[in-house]
């Protein structure tokens, strides 16, 4: 780690760029203000991400995801800490602060969503120079990030109770087709019912005993919304509850036992291919990921940088971990089945030892690694 530290100011930004995940771990564990701006960690368990100098209690590493700027972290669902104030980090990196300045051009400009030739003028810098380096320190483009700010700001004026048509055009949209032809992937239901805080969606749910502790098995009519791991039916059931606050949430075990036998049968080697419908809300990359991943042989693996490449992004790797950290069907999409490209596990939302437990029985039932 000291020499990861002593590196110059070059090696640095590629060790923001590159698979070095540990050597990031080690400094929020040691809390070493040196990586502050450098690097900032999400933590799913909470939904919010900090510098890696904060005093807060540190969290597991499987919950913990690393971003190169706050507005990364932002994108992806996470909430500045109020302790450490991640967002007033400096950064002596210049190409991550020019990216930090074109999205705060973008969000005091989001009504009329800048030009990339407005970006590059506002950062002394080529457009083409501008997205190639947004996108990778990002992971999104300077028009995606743009699109996420005037859907996040819609979404505050609705909350707060303005109309959905007052809120459509103070947050800039041109028309209402503008609008709903983003809110199936982005906004996870449509707008009217969003400003209605999601009331008349009806799921199931059931909770079961597995060979991998409780599973969490939910659905809507259309299909399964939720598959979740863990050790207790309390948490699993808060945390559904918490995702899906303004739902009719009502426990049916006899209408998800055909789910949850396939399921079962699936974690014990007998059924390899899982045929479920899926009722789930994702972005256009996390469907194109998690695609990929249900093309993942029974028993195989890939590693995150092999499926960059298969969806024709290979330099969005941690975009990819980002995206299949966020999968709400576990097992059903098998996130479980990309590794690092060191062949080690790498993380896994509902612990790491499920993952390896889920590998091991996928070759031990037949299955070519």
């Amino acid at each position: 780690m000291n020499a990861a530290m002593a590196s110059s100011k070059r090696n640095d930004h590629e060790t923001i760029r590159g698979s070095d995940d540990e050597v990031f771990w080690q400094a929020v564990l040691s809390r070493d203000s040196r990586f502050d701006g450098r690097i900032f960690f999400g933590v799913r368990s909470t939904g919010i991400y900090c510098r890696p100098s904060c005093p807060a209690r540190r969290p597991r590493r499987e919950q913990v995801v690393f971003f190169q700027i706050p507005e990364a972290a932002e994108h992806a669902g996470f909430r500045s800490c109020r302790r450490c104030r991640p967002r007033i980090a400096a950064t002596a990196d210049p190409q991550i602060e020019m990216v930090r300045r074109a999205c705060r051009y973008i969000e005091e400009h989001i009504d009329t969503l800048p030009t990339l030739d407005a970006l590059s003028a506002h950062t002394g810098v080529s457009p083409y120079h501008l997205q190639r380096v947004f996108k990778r320190v990002a992971g999104i483009t300077p028009r995606q990030y743009a699109e996420a700010c005037r859907l996040s700001k819609f979404k505050a004026r609705v909350k707060k109770g303005e109309s959905v048509t007052g809120a459509m055009y103070d947050a800039g949209y041109g028309s209402s087709s503008r609008l709903y032809e983003r809110a199936p992937s982005q906004l996870g239901m449509t707008p009217a019912d969003y400003r209605r805080g999601g009331k008349g969606a009806r799921i199931s749910y059931t909770t079961v005993g597995c060979s991998l502790g409780r599973l969490l098995v939910a659905a809507t009519e259309k299909g399964v919304c939720a598959v979740r791991l863990g050790d207790s039916d309390a948490a699993l059931e808060a945390d559904l509850l918490s995702e899906y606050p303004a739902a009719d949430v009502q426990r049916n075990d006899e209408a998800l036992s055909n789910s949850v036998d396939q399921l079962l049968n699936h974690l014990k080697g007998a059924r390899p291919h899982l045929d479920l419908p899926l009722d789930v809300q994702a972005t256009a990359f996390q469907w194109s990921v998690w695609e990929k991943l249900r093309e993942i042989p029974y028993g195989s693996t890939r590693s995150y940088s092999e499926i960059a490449r298969a969806i024709g992004r290979p330099t969005a790797t941690r975009a990819v971990a980002r995206a299949i950290a966020t999968n709400p069907v576990a097992v059903v999409i098998p996130c479980h089945r990309v590794i690092r490209e060191d062949k080690s596990l790498g993380g896994y939302r509902w612990g790491i030892e499920r993952k390896q437990a889920l590998l091991e029985r996928e070759r031990a039932a037949g299955g070519k690694r």
